[in-house]
């Protein structure tokens, strides 16, 4: 597997994860603008070369759809569209968020917690690590 970005979409912010170049660890990336993501995946393409773009994909606990669920499709085709030289996957995001936020309540302090993309980042780089270790 090639260089691979996490993105863990939501309507205001969108948390984003990288992977090395050999597609085994994902670290957190960034966390930008949703009207500002798909500039930001032209730019991640084109300067670290990613060949992969996975998208949580939010379901609810009994694997309906979510409130956002119709929109992630939406942004699936449109990077499928876009970006056609990537392989763009869609990967269960289910107890991320919560995954995410017992994390970092374990491990950084209150006033850093307090940073909403923080946990986006971190969001992102679990469904981007869980698909790498899936897909191994």
């Amino acid at each position: 597997m090639n260089k691979a970005i996490g993105i863990d979409f939501g309507l205001k912010r969108t948390g984003i994860s990288i992977s090395d170049d050999l597609g085994i660890i994902a670290t957190p990336l960034k966390t930008v603008a949703s009207v500002d993501l798909m500039q930001e995946i032209e730019n991640l393409v084109a300067n670290e070369f990613i060949k992969t773009i996975v998208i949580g994909y939010p379901l609810d606990l009994s694997g309906k759809d979510t409130d956002i669920t119709a929109n992630v499709r939406l942004l699936k085709t449109a990077i499928e569209k876009q970006f056609s030289q990537c392989n763009v996957a869609l990967y269960d995001e289910r107890m991320t968020s919560k995954i995410a936020q017992q994390t970092l309540i374990q491990t950084v302090s209150k006033k850093k917690r307090q940073d909403k993309g923080r946990l986006d980042r971190l969001s992102a780089t679990i469904i981007l690590q869980d698909y790498l270790s899936a897909n191994s």
